[in-house]
């Protein structure tokens, strides 16, 4: 309040001093005027003296006027204040109101809840009674049920978890038995549709090499120079190429064998180019192995970049590019892993056109992944792994390279990509005519089925037919029920597929039958 009078009073001041001031610059004008008037310079004083006291007598007068106004506007300001401030204390005394309305609320509702409470104790007295009672009635019930039954409480549990588990078994097969019967009507038609499309578009020769080379000779005497005196071009050639030279009783012929397809090409070309110069000793064969490793490094790479092309496969590291035309050398159960690996790209590519997928991925994949049998000699590991392994070091990505190392299972999957990688190379590899399989890995994989047959409870005997595709088990009708045999058939795939390496797929036949034989005499 004494801020706001300050002011005012202030403004009041500065305005009456201006006033004078103004006043005081007319007075000067007029005087300065009589001074220059020479002739009535007398006259002129008394003037100035009047106007002076003229002058004077009107600044006392704006001076009152101003001091009044300024009292008055003092005034003014000092009402609104005390108007503000007695508005003020009215708001604070309303709130104080409510704040002392809501306190006895808060008040009432503590002495209601902590009336409820107790009756909350009360009646959880009383319904602690009643569960008392009730458990007491339940066992006197249960005394009456064991006496009336025979049976005790345990006895009468077990036999309800029998016949509960008896229902629940029938269900179960009930439930798998539904739905693998929808599953059937639409799984196989699309399955057939879409492998039948693939395989129609991706359509390869039948390629099955051997692990042996043959070289045809001019005639028998060459057998001896290809030898040498006291064995030494033979063992030079051995030495250089890393292959066993088997010169037999074959007719014009020396056979060249090895696991590395590489080194006997190597083999193979130098003893066709000794053959053709005529000279054969240790200096020209070192000479001609030499001129054919560098020729097959050449034959690699171009072999490698001709594949990439016919698969339409781009961006691939220079090192892959030449390990994975080491392909074209490279055999597994007979069949040529390089044209394995473009059919499983092709198969991957039509596949994933038909599912939506990735295309570009999927053939990227499919054509690496068994790089890694190029290596697998030299590192104890399955080549899936060692591919993958391959693949990231040279900054491949990293879902061609889970494609790779999980085609066997030897990693999860994590792309629909991979799924596609497996399945295209099980269909590859299973086609007739595409593996050759050994009558005793043959005989071993049908004794291990039966052998997985044989493990389950209730199996009287298993049979492997058509050539280890499908399983035939029959089982005790008095052990097994039908429900059982279903949920048995589930778990013995299961096993199979947990267990055992094959390809294609493996369908699994449970028989259960039940005779009644009289002979009448």
């Amino acid at each position: 309040m004494n801020y706001i009078l300050g002011v005012g009073l202030g403004i009041i001041g500065l305005s009456i001093i201006f006033a004078l001031l103004y006043k005081k610059s007319v007075i000067d004008k007029k005087i300065e005027e009589l001074k220059n008037m020479e002739d009535e310079q007398l006259k002129g004083q008394i003037k100035a003296k009047e106007i002076i006291k003229n002058a004077e007598s009107e600044a006392l007068i704006v001076k009152k006027d101003i001091e009044l106004k300024a009292k008055e506007i003092a005034y003014q300001i000092k009402e609104e204040a005390e108007k503000e401030i007695k508005a003020s204390k009215n708001e604070i005394l309303q709130k104080e109101l409510r704040i002392t309305r809501k306190e006895e609320n808060i008040d009432n509702k503590l002495e209601k809840i902590e009336q409820k409470t107790l009756e909350l104790e009360k009646q959880e007295e009383v319904l602690e009674e009643k569960l008392q009672e009730i458990e007491n009635l339940k066992l006197k019930e249960e005394e009456e049920l064991e006496k009336i039954s025979g049976l005790s409480k345990n006895e009468a549990k077990e036999l309800l978890i029998s016949k509960l588990k008896d229902s629940l078994t029938h269900e179960t097969a009930m439930v798998i038995k539904d739905y693998e019967a929808r599953l059937e009507e639409t799984k196989e038609d699309m399955a057939k549709r879409i492998i039948s499309t693939a395989i129609g578009k991706a359509a390869s020769e039948y390629v099955v090499d051997s692990t042996v080379s043959v070289v045809n000779l001019p005639n028998d005497e060459m057998k001896g120079r290809i030898i040498g005196r006291e064995g030494r071009n033979i063992r030079t050639i051995e030495s250089l190429t890393g292959v066993d030279v088997i010169i037999d009783d074959t007719p014009e012929a020396v056979v060249l064998s090895s696991y590395d397809g590489v080194k006997r090409e190597v083999a193979r070309r130098a003893i066709d180019k000794l053959i053709s110069d005529g000279r054969i000793h240790p200096g020209k064969i070192e000479e001609l192995v030499n001129k054919a490793r560098k020729e097959i490094e050449k034959d690699i790479i171009d072999t490698g970049e001709q594949a990439i092309l016919e698969v339409g496969v781009q961006g691939l590291h220079p090192e892959i590019v030449k390990t994975l035309g080491k392909l074209k050398y490279r055999t597994s159960y007979g069949q040529n892993v390089l044209v394995h690996s473009i059919e499983v790209a092709k198969l991957c590519g039509v596949l994933a056109a038909e599912l939506g997928c990735n295309v570009k991925l999927a053939k990227r994949a499919g054509l690496l992944h068994d790089i890694g049998k190029v290596l697998d000699h030299e590192t104890e590991s399955s080549h899936a792994i060692i591919g993958g392994e391959f693949l990231r070091k040279f900054g491949e990505k990293e879902e061609v390279i889970n494609a790779v190392m999980a085609h066997h299972n030897e990693v999860e999957k994590k792309t629909v990509e991979a799924v596609l990688v497996q399945a295209a190379d099980a269909v590859s590899a299973s086609r007739p005519g595409s593996r050759r399989e050994t009558l005793s890995a043959y005989l071993k994989r049908l004794a291990s089925l039966e052998e997985i047959a044989n493990s389950f409870k209730g199996v009287e005997s298993s049979y492997a037919i058509q050539a280890g595709r499908e399983m035939r088990i029959i089982v005790n009708p008095e052990t097994i029920s039908d429900d059982e045999a279903i949920i048995m058939a589930r778990e013995m795939a299961k096993k199979i597929e947990d267990t055992m390496q094959y390809p294609g797929q493996i369908k699994v036949t449970i028989l259960r039958e039940t005779r009644a034989t009289e002979y009448a005499r």
